[in-house]
């Protein structure tokens, strides 16, 4: 039996807040650990964020390319090497692999490559990807697992092959017919890309409206910007039944309020949401607890049910960015320092990257209406922002919640070109506690998209007499 390893600190999960806390704690002088399965940096780099980025500008290029002439460029055929993007996204994720390996190095952080179960609460055994195994424990542990690709259980779809994005980032060749499993973020960013790249697109979605979570307005504003691009969406439809083989010929059968219907294409990519990646970590021997949905239970410090034992990101249930998770981060590193750092104090923006892209900060109307939170809207087209008359970037707008009572910005979302650098701006204002007449009145540089703040602030109601 292999003798026990002993560490300061024990990290099972090398995503982005775990790998963070690990050269942190090493360069202040801790003996750390990190166990890795497979992806150096966990999957951010690998298959994620960074990967699905750089097709999706590649996506954005080749449609730039196809519309050229609308600008004066003239070209000749355009058409798409699969291989091409494939290769530029994977020197992409070389370079990030590098990296991250100079970073264990040069923090003196132990970086372990191998599949890791718990066998005692803060004792982990490694199976080694290069063969052996090893045993290690730590004063302190942190869990930084992730999530994995939720794959439905309906009739036919695992004789299918059907596949998920990290394969979708993978191809090599352009699918004929891609159908695509969920209206999400995953799905929409995926689906246009493809799209772009010279695909047939088709979006499946049990929900009624796409984005299941935004408000209706900016749902129906991406559903008209995907629709014009040539994306077929089927919504309110309930997938019953797959058949077919993936890269040859997939047969979707759906129910709808219009009864039956049968979606053919080539290809079949699932984008229907996150599991959690717990299931096989021996947690049992540790005392640690998970909900019902497979998550850890944590508090609002991220400690578990047991002391010394902390979780990060995605396996922890916070929201699945990885802004979150370098948050998760701090959060954790304070409190191993006798801190009191909490997540429930934290204000979370998020954005799509279509094109344009979606961003949202803070209360939507459907929450306010939810909550019975009074509140003023202000919107404004992004055909009336002067910069898109320059750019021809006129679709979407900006939406503005400001608080009924006071001058206090409740929330944000925008759909239209830079909208995640927009929202910035708007994120500053409501860290700092700034009324929205501060910005209203600011002298934004002309001609940016971000002047637009201007005359969308221009539009709040005013407050209502008491």
């Amino acid at each position: 039996m292999a003798q026990t390893e002993e560490f300061d600190t024990l990290i099972l999960g090398s995503g982005q807040g775990g790998k963070l806390l690990a050269w942190h704690l090493a360069r202040s002088g801790q003996r750390v650990a990190v166990v890795e399965r497979q992806w150096v940096g966990g999957a951010c780099p690998a298959v994620a964020c960074l990967p699905s980025k750089n097709v999706l500008w590649g996506a954005r290029v080749a449609h730039l390319t196809h519309h050229a002439a609308t600008f004066g460029t003239m070209t000749s055929a355009v058409k798409t090497d699969m291989r091409k993007v494939r290769g530029r996204k994977q020197e992409m994720i070389d370079r990030e692999i590098a990296f991250h390996l100079n970073a264990y190095k040069t923090s003196g952080a132990e970086l372990i490559m191998g599949t890791g179960s718990f066998v005692a609460p803060k004792t982990i055994d490694v199976q080694l990807n290069d063969g052996g195994k090893r045993v290690v424990s730590g004063k302190q542990v942190a869990i930084n697992v992730g999530s994995h690709a939720a794959i439905p259980n309906i009739p036919g779809l695992d004789t299918v092959r059907a596949i998920t994005h990290i394969e979708a980032l993978e191809l090599d060749h352009l699918p004929e017919h891609l159908v695509v499993l969920g209206g999400g973020y995953v799905g929409i960013e995926m689906a246009q890309a493809f799209r772009r790249f010279g695909s047939r697109v088709t979006i499946i979605e049990p929900g009624k409206q796409l984005m299941g979570r935004e408000d209706a307005d900016a749902a129906e504003e991406m559903q008209r910007i995907l629709t014009a691009e040539g994306i077929q969406l089927v919504l309110g439809a309930l997938p019953i039944k797959v058949s077919g083989e993936w890269g040859k010929s997939v047969a979707v059968t759906v129910t709808t309020e219009a009864g039956e219907q049968t979606i053919e294409g080539s290809d079949l990519l699932v984008a229907v949401g996150r599991i959690p990646n717990t299931a096989d970590l021996g947690l049992e021997k540790t005392g640690v607890e998970r909900d019902a949905r497979g998550f850890i239970s944590v508090n609002a410090r991220l400690e578990t049910s047991t002391p010394g034992i902390w979780a990060i990101g995605e396996c922890a249930g916070s929201p699945q960015f990885t802004h979150v998770s370098v948050d998760d981060f701090r959060i954790v590193r304070d409190n191993m320092a006798g801190g009191n750092r909490r997540t429930d104090e934290r204000l979370v923006p998020y954005v799509m990257f279509t094109d344009p892209p979606l961003a949202h900060i803070g209360l939507s109307e459907t929450e306010a209406l939810r909550q019975s939170i009074p509140v003023r809207v202000a919107k404004l087209p992004m055909s009336n922002v002067l910069r898109t008359e320059a750019t021809d970037e006129t679709d979407g707008f900006m939406k503005a919640l400001v608080a009924a009572d006071d001058d206090q910005i409740l929330g944000f979302t925008m759909i239209g070109s830079e909208a995640g650098e927009v929202m910035a701006v708007i994120q500053t204002a409501m860290l700092a506690g700034l009324p929205y007449t501060r910005l209203r009145e600011a002298a934004i540089s002309h001609l940016t998209i971000a002047e637009g703040l201007g005359p969308l602030l221009g539009n709040v109601p005013p407050r209502s007499a008491s």
